[in-house]
């Protein structure tokens, strides 16, 4: 029988704090599987209301599916969180975008009646998995040109989209690095992200048992000065520099998703609305240009332009990569649209991990922000993609 789609929306999302990956770092001696399991927990501790065996899928994203992120981590941590061994799992990976994929991938199941009630996050250990671990590229994509050598380095990829972004310069890289640290300063300093952060029990040799309360790599104190003092290591006096990338990091994120009229009968209250989404490709050696034809697709096929976009997140990769964005739809370094409480270049990317962060960020600014309608998550993602997911402001429709 034929169906009718059904509107999907985002009830809830959590995260862990993001840690530096390395030795030193918070998460050192914890598993990547725990981390996504405490998010998941944390999850349905939040929404009593919901029954555990209405749970109908749990997806969660890997960039490395190896060791402890293996396994079929959405099944694996599904067991693990102590959902009913009645509730389904499977593993994603689109490498950045991989929570971002949980979500759209679920969400078409919801739209379409294949479930009511998700869970989709991501995780990624960078301390444990380093990006590429174990990783076997075919020659064939040298050896036939199918990409150029810098295509299979992320930070060469920046340096190239200066290249083809003359009028992006490395000050203005910085300067944006800056204002991402300052506005993530602010933001915690107000209480508005503390609100989404799963307290994670943490340990080491050194100082024993702890307790993950905060994201371990912003920077507050950053200024141009001592970014300009950075070395850039893609290429010699190149653009490209630690202070104006995101790290390598550790963390886990989960978010419940549901269909609109399952979630009113639970009794849980839908935070935004899922519109449409859209993935493009692009060359790989310039991968952080992917967001620009993601986003035209998408606001194309839905006939809206930027101006009815209210509200922007969209993942820091390199500030590079998000001024080539801003500067393609004639947008401000400095628009207040764009990640008002700062990004990924302060707090973190933990790869297949972030997308769902973007999420949880929106959905917070929606209910600050009763008067926008539409906003954007979106990133780019290695080996030459962009994803964007077009998002519908529900405390919008609750002001009326």
């Amino acid at each position: 029988m034929p169906r009718t789609a059904r509107d999907v929306v985002f009830v809830d999302g959590v995260r862990t704090p993001f840690g530096k990956a390395g030795p030193t770092g918070l998460y050192a001696e914890t598993r990547a599987d725990d981390l996504v399991v405490r998010a998941i927990r944390e999850l349905m501790r939040r929404n009593p209301s919901l029954p555990p065996e209405r749970v109908d899928e749990v997806a969660v994203a890997a960039t490395t599916q190896t060791g402890d992120q293996g396994l079929t981590i959405g099944r694996s941590a599904a067991v693990l969180a102590g959902l009913p061994t009645s509730v389904p799992g499977y593993a994603v990976d689109r490498m950045c975008a991989g929570a971002m994929t949980a979500v759209t991938t679920s969400g078409t199941g919801i739209s379409f009646g294949s479930y009511d009630v998700v869970i989709a996050g991501g995780v990624e250990h960078m301390g444990r998995h380093p990006m590429g671990e174990g990783v076997d590229p075919n020659p064939r994509f040298l050896a036939d040109r199918l990409v150029d050598p810098s295509a299979l380095v992320m930070g060469s990829t920046a340096e190239n989209l200066h290249d083809r972004f003359p009028g992006i310069t490395k000050d203005r890289a910085d300067a944006y690095a800056v204002r991402s640290q300052q506005r993530t300063a602010a933001a915690y300093a107000a209480g508005r992200i503390q609100a989404d952060l799963v307290p994670t029990a943490v340990r080491s040799a050194e100082r024993g048992w702890g307790l993950a309360t905060e994201d371990e790599p912003p920077r507050p104190g950053t200024t141009l000065d001592g970014l300009a003092r950075l070395t850039t290591p893609f290429r010699a006096h190149g653009n490209v520099t630690a202070g104006n990338s995101a790290g390598l990091n550790d963390g886990a994120t989960a978010c419940l998703l549901a269909a609109e009229d399952v979630a009113r009968e639970l009794g849980l209250t839908p935070r935004m609305r899922l519109v449409d989404f859209s993935f493009a490709g692009v060359e790989p050696e310039v991968m952080g240009v992917g967001p620009v034809p993601a986003t035209g697709r998408l606001l194309a096929r839905n006939a809206l332009t930027m101006d009815d976009i209210g509200l922007i997140e969209i993942n820091e990769a390199f500030a590079v990569q998000v001024l080539a964005f801003l500067e393609h739809f004639g947008i401000a370094d400095d628009d207040p649209r764009v990640n008002p409480w700062g990004g990924a270049i302060a707090v973190g990317h933990p790869l297949a991990s972030s997308g769902v962060r973007l999420m949880i960020q929106l959905s917070r600014l929606f209910e600050e922000h009763p008067a926008v309608r539409y906003g954007l998550t979106t990133m780019c993602v290695g080996m030459g993609m962009g994803g964007t997911v077009l998002w519908e402001n529900t405390s919008r429709e609750a002001a009326e």
